[in-house]
């Protein structure tokens, strides 16, 4: 089947001001950024829903120059989770500006804006993330209170075919399981829909799954994917939380951002 691109139900006018300036700015400046969220989604998925924000996409080592490039043109910024989100505000109207994960496994860096794709967001042109990164920092968004899944496997109705499957199992080297669990559940969802997804994906991945070591540290991964419901683990079960060095890449600082941890 072939899904046409479309775009999210247009915020306000005076918003979409905000979003074209803002962008615009950055551009002037020469910082690299990319679009992501909703507007990707209607983009690589066909789904036009309401989108509350603007998310843009920039290296881990430009966010405070962002900030301060964006404060100097007149717009509120702010850190929401240091280590990996921030905003820039004009009246009830934000930008979220995101530089990694909440489990400090999708850093941003160049290789994001290798294969960006030309975007026209309210007559200005700018770029999208690629599908596969924005498939990756979806990924392992799968908490009760908000679970990605359905955009992980729209992504793949819409892009599988021309993905670059190569470089999207680099991106979950070491957690390999994480995306065979969404593609054998597409198979599940689209049952038609097999040739999405090619065979040699799914025998890497179960080939290098097959491979992993064995665990004798009594750890929990689950964190990773799901902050909230497996916070439980951590505090009365006795597992250690993968999030923080050696296990993952948070430390206990950036860790600590989070109330709820």
């Amino acid at each position: 089947m072939t899904i046409a691109p479309t775009a999210p139900i247009a915020p306000d006018e005076k918003t979409q001001e905000f979003y074209v300036d803002a962008l615009r700015t950055l551009d002037e400046e020469g910082i690299q950024y990319a679009v992501g969220g909703g507007y990707a989604m209607a983009h690589y998925t066909g789904i036009a829903r309401n989108t509350k924000d603007l998310d843009i996409f920039v290296c881990e080592s430009d966010h405070r120059r962002v900030l301060e490039v964006l404060g100097m043109r007149g717009y509120r910024t702010e850190y929401f989770y240091p280590f990996w989100i921030a905003k820039a505000l004009h009246g009830e109207s934000f930008i979220d500006i995101l530089y990694n994960s909440g489990n400090g496994i999708c850093v941003v860096d160049g290789t994001w804006f290798e294969k960006t794709e030309p975007f026209d967001l309210h007559g200005y042109q700018t770029r999208l993330i690629p599908a596969e990164e924005q498939l990756w920092s979806k990924a392992f968004v799968q908490d009760r209170d908000r679970y990605d899944g359905g955009d992980v496997a729209h992504l793949i109705l819409g892009r599988g075919k021309v993905f670059d499957w190569e470089r999207l199992i680099q991106r979950f080297k070491g957690h390999e399981r994480v995306l065979l669990a969404h593609l054998i559940l597409f198979g599940y969802v689209y049952p038609s829909e097999g040739d999405c997804i090619p065979d040699h994906v799914m025998h890497r991945l179960t080939t290098v799954i097959g491979n992993e070591r064995r665990w004798s540290e009594k750890i929990c991964r689950g964190t990773n994917i799901a902050q909230k419901s497996y916070l439980v683990d951590v505090h009365q079960f006795g597992f250690t939380d993968a999030r923080l060095k050696p296990w993952g890449p948070l430390t206990r600082e950036e860790l600590s951002q989070f109330p709820e941890s």
